[in-house]
């Protein structure tokens, strides 16, 4: 897809306001951005998130779930008429006058969508761009005639516990050998920066992801030519934690995301921004991973890799003698 046409894809979710239980707009945007897209079909659980499912030409079984989810940080009005914030925001940021209410949710009263040097500025980057990502993975499979079977998870309620995620896991609706990829907009840690690629990540705050699928995403990203980054993101928490705690073997990827749930670093409520050459590239990334098989295995190639190293070595290496060798079961220290 050419830049203006993936820009145009965040546009059209940005524009459309959200909060946790409270992603209507967003979802009907989504769907009507689907509906350019004649292998893919939507299913709806009860709980309301949505599965998106791209097939053609093959009867095998989705090897690729992408996951994304459709809320943001924001006030939602209860029973009593009040207002209650939802999602993780420090108290001081809280006081902050500047809200827009849409009828029973309200977010900060901020651009919806603004490009700056190269950089998407919006009220709710996290997580509307992971899902214009999956959005984007099928049009291009679409595009390209991709042979492929794959979902797209679109969720509810992330910010407030994984809500949607938990509830897709624990019906059961997705096949247990699938192997799910959270999309993600996230602060940079360890070294990872804004602009340098998406960043795969080894884990979160609550867990440690799938080791041999973690390792073919960099391989993927390396064959080609895709910069990524390979770090620890444990600030936070994303739903292949969620996922995988339900026993589904879960990866994760996350664009580098500033001004994390509009909480900037001088304590003022700002836009949140991101790369859009990381968007550009995370897509990238999705798309290799459905129809490209050049990639080696990653196991097999790490272990070609860790054999070749330890060959250059061998002129170093000196048998040891049999009167060398220690003759109690375990060696004097």
């Amino acid at each position: 897809m050419e830049r203006k046409e993936l820009l145009r894809v965040v546009r059209a979710l940005a524009e459309q306001p959200t909060a946790p239980f409270h992603e209507d707009a967003v979802r009907d945007a989504i769907v009507a951005e689907l509906q350019q897209c004649p292998h893919v079909r939507i299913e709806h659980d009860a709980f309301g998130n949505m599965i998106a499912r791209y097939r053609r030409g093959t009867r095998a079984r989705p090897r690729w779930a992408f996951a994304a989810h459709m809320d943001h940080p924001g006030w939602v009005r209860i029973e009593d008429g009040n207002w209650r914030f939802l999602g993780s925001v420090a108290e001081p940021f809280l006081v902050d006058p500047r809200r827009r209410e849409f009828g029973d949710f309200a977010m900060w009263d901020l651009p919806a969508f603004e490009l700056k040097d190269d950089q998407i500025h919006s009220r709710a980057c996290d997580d509307l761009l992971g899902c214009a990502e999956i959005i984007c993975l099928f049009r291009e499979l679409e595009a390209a005639k991709a042979k492929a079977h794959c979902l797209g998870l679109f969720t509810r309620a992330e910010e407030v516990g994984f809500w949607g995620a938990i509830q897709l896991a624990r019906s059961k609706i997705l096949p247990k050998e699938i192997t799910i990829f959270s999309l993600e907009t996230s602060t940079p840690r360890g070294g990872a920066e804004i602009g340098r690629g998406p960043i795969v990540r080894v884990g979160d705050r609550l867990s440690i992801f799938d080791s041999r699928e973690t390792a073919r995403l960099m391989s993927i990203a390396a064959a080609n030519n895709i910069p990524a980054q390979r770090c620890l993101l444990d600030g936070g928490a994303c739903e292949a934690s969620a996922y995988q705690l339900y026993g589904y073997r879960s990866v994760a990827a996350s664009i580098g995301l500033g001004n994390y749930h509009n909480c900037a670093p001088d304590g003022s409520i700002q836009s949140e921004y991101v790369s859009v050459d990381d968007y550009a590239n995370m897509v990238r990334l999705c798309v290799a991973l459905v129809c490209d098989a050049k990639a080696p295995d990653p196991v097999k190639s790490l272990r070609a890799n860790l054999e070749k190293r330890a060959a250059s070595y061998k002129p170093f290496f000196r048998p040891l003698k049999e009167r060398e060798l220690p003759t109690s079961g375990v060696a004097e220290r």
